[in-house]
């Protein structure tokens, strides 16, 4: 990144005056990441710097080969990207393409699911910077008017997990977002009848997995009241009895996803994804910095990036492209922010 940063000082001085914008001149250089693999070697030392490329990377060029919104790489990138102090330009188109692509839905015409994780990365983006957009009001209008009577949606299930498995994730992803909008949007008129929906619904069909006790309380530093004390405690200890021996936590534990060809899940190794998302989720629920569990937690993630910045996770459902490894990363940078490890 050192290299990128350089180069972008040196265009910027070439480029001066001239009328070339240099956002676009530095986003050219962001080319496609390499596939995720798990034999990418270990970096030699922890650089958040490369991480922060490479979600960079990943979630660009998502958005100019695919034209659309994904919870594992372009969404779960605006769900914390505006957090990450670096090169404020790849963050930018990111989410200009998230307004355009909000501005073409009369004519894409996407799902519950599609409307429902663009609302949320929108507003999630905007709690960064203390204002809601209206682009992003406009999303969620989307989304209420396809929420269904009980609070939830009709989510896509195609036995990706944990984010395309069940309907638990959109609710709490809302939920979440919702709450975390600038303005007190939970409460406007707007958006007050659907929020309550939500937590309804959340009442009713309270977490079973892994994944979704710690989307719980990541809701809970959003909305204090959403969530008991006794669960919170109750869904903090769940998640601590299943870290690794080595400090870290595997995806797999998280859920009782299957994978497409039959085979197991790898359950007693740790990934970016478990790892990040438990120390993050945790983090947001209050248990301190210095908790042996979260120390343990971010000794793993310092030792275990890999040479191009990503951290590896291994698809819960197949073996082709392993995306969730962007999410993972994303997770891995906010778990680190949050224990002021950046």
């Amino acid at each position: 990144m050192t290299t990128l940063r350089s180069i972008g000082f040196f265009v910027t001085l070439l480029f001066a005056g001239s009328g070339v914008s240099f956002a676009q001149t530095s986003l050219a250089k962001l080319e496609r990441p390499a596939p995720n693999t798990a034999d990418e070697p270990l970096a030699e030392r922890f650089s958040a710097a490369k991480a922060v490329d490479f979600i960079d990377r990943a979630s660009l060029h998502w958005q100019r080969s695919r034209e659309c919104v994904t919870c594992h790489t372009n969404g779960a990138y605006l769900l914390g990207r505006a957090k990450l102090q670096a090169d404020p330009a790849p963050h930018a188109a990111v989410r200009k393409f998230f307004e355009q692509y909000v501005n073409g839905w009369a004519e894409k015409k996407p799902g519950p699911h599609g409307v429902v994780a663009t609302a949320a990365a929108l507003a999630l983006d905007d709690s960064a910077k203390g204002k809601l957009s209206p682009v992003t009001r406009d999303a969620f209008a989307e989304a209420w008017n396809t929420q269904r009577e009980d609070g939830s949606w009709d989510w896509l299930k195609c036995g990706w997990g944990p984010y395309e498995s069940d309907d638990h994730y959109g609710v709490t992803l809302a939920a979440i977002a919702v709450a975390s909008a600038p303005g007190n949007y939970a409460a406007s008129k707007d958006a007050a009848s659907g929020y309550k929906k939500l937590l309804t619904w959340l009442k009713k069909n309270q977490p079973k997995l892994a994944h979704q006790k710690g989307m719980m309380l990541w809701l809970s530093d959003a909305d204090q009241t959403a969530v008991s004390p006794e669960n919170k405690s109750s869904w903090q200890k769940d998640l601590l009895k299943i870290q690794q021996a080595d400090g870290g936590w595997a995806i797999a534990t998280l859920g009782d996803w299957k994978r497409a060809d039959g085979s197991e899940q790898i359950r007693d190794r740790s990934d970016g994804y478990g790892t990040g998302f438990v120390v993050f989720t945790l983090r947001k629920s209050g248990l301190p910095a210095d908790h042996p569990a979260i120390r343990k937690g971010v000794a793993w993630l310092k030792a275990n990036q890999r040479e191009s910045g990503r951290w590896f996770t291994r698809s819960t459902y197949n073996d082709k492209h392993h995306f969730i490894t962007h999410a993972g990363t994303t997770f891995a940078l906010l778990a680190l922010t949050e224990c002021d490890e950046l």
